[in-house]
């Protein structure tokens, strides 16, 4: 892997738990070798990751639409700052220059951008991985909710499983980097040709 998106919140959450975890995120990507892709602002979790990764002699490449260059507060800082139309140009950008996705916590925005490369892998458009670093158990009751979407017969629980949850970064970034799809998305990206 050379690059990870991280979708992240622009807000720090309370405390400092999810800060901490964040920073040591980046500064792990960093010392690996593992580039940073993200949503471009200097504040929240996003600012954290990105600087920690900056810290740690990483590239980080931020993309963010013009409306939210102010709204975001824009990381100026970066050697490459992309600035782009929409949030749609933002999303599919962002995924065009990732072999990766890790969500850490956030809101509706960052929860709309992990469900959205991961139904990607799902559907067979990339074979990319997705995970969730479960800060302070965030994402706890969403894998309690996420088996009850199996139980009731909506999600495959190899689609479930594509879904990778870790507590420490290492974990995940180990997870992620030995992950494979599973034969039955290689079938439906192959057929879809």
């Amino acid at each position: 892997m050379r690059r990870i998106c991280v979708f992240c919140g622009s807000s720090s959450g309370r405390g400092t738990t999810y800060l901490r975890a964040a920073e040591q995120l980046g500064l792990l990507m960093a010392q690996r070798g593992i580039g940073l892709v993200y949503g471009g602002a200097s504040v929240g979790l996003m600012g954290t990751v990105a600087n920690a990764v900056l810290a740690g002699g990483g590239q980080v490449t931020g993309v963010i639409p013009q409306a939210l260059v102010e709204r975001e507060v824009a990381h100026h800082a970066l050697e490459d700052l992309r600035i782009v139309s929409s949030m749609h140009a933002r999303k599919a950008l962002m995924a065009d220059l990732s072999d990766a996705f890790i969500a850490l916590p956030g809101g509706i925005g960052t929860l709309e951008e992990l469900f959205e490369v991961w139904t990607w892998t799902q559907l067979g458009n990339h074979a990319k991985p997705c995970g969730v670093l479960n800060i302070n158990g965030f994402y706890s009751t969403l894998g309690e909710f996420l088996d009850h979407v199996v139980d009731e017969g909506f999600l495959k629980p190899v689609h479930r499983d594509m879904l990778q949850v870790a507590d420490q970064p290492a974990d995940l970034l180990d997870g992620l980097a030995t992950w494979q799809p599973p034969q039955e998305t290689k079938w439906i990206r192959q057929n879809e040709r």
